[in-house]
């Protein structure tokens, strides 16, 4: 038995460029801001680490210089919410809905009562939610 198939429409040419060019564009941007991310990772951590062993086999690392590369691999903690909203259009979105300093200037700001009612279990579900979880 065969079943007969529906004919379909070959995409054009151009679409078909357009939806792979796009989609590679995306796939490029994600790749670099994943790349920028583990590389920041391993210039703060790895020199910690590798002093970090140096100092369990020799005891030999100065502790200001240890102290240092601590340090160096706070600062990568803190590199993260610079980088992310930089390459990442929905991060920099939703910093931008809830920080006063990130906002548009058109934009409403979130009432704090949505925000509570948003966190919460309070609201028209939550009995069914009490219940589900008795």
């Amino acid at each position: 038995l065969q079943v007969p198939r529906a004919p379909s429409q070959p995409m054009a040419s151009s679409e078909s460029r357009r939806f792979t060019n796009k989609h590679s564009k995306k796939a490029l941007k994600a790749s670099l801001t994943l790349g920028i991310l583990l590389g920041m990772f391993f210039v703060a951590w790895l020199p910690f680490f590798v002093t970090n062993m140096t100092q369990a086999v020799c005891s030999c690392v100065p502790a200001g210089f240890f102290d240092v590369l601590t340090w160096l691999g706070y600062c990568n903690s803190t590199m993260n919410p610079i980088i992310y909203p930089l390459f990442m259009r929905d991060f920099k979105r939703a910093m931008g809905k809830y920080l006063p300093c990130c906002r548009r200037s058109g934009e409403p700001r979130p009432s704090a009562i949505s925000l509570s009612m948003r966190n919460s279990n309070s609201g028209p579900h939550a009995a069914t939610s009490l219940k589900n979880v008795l």
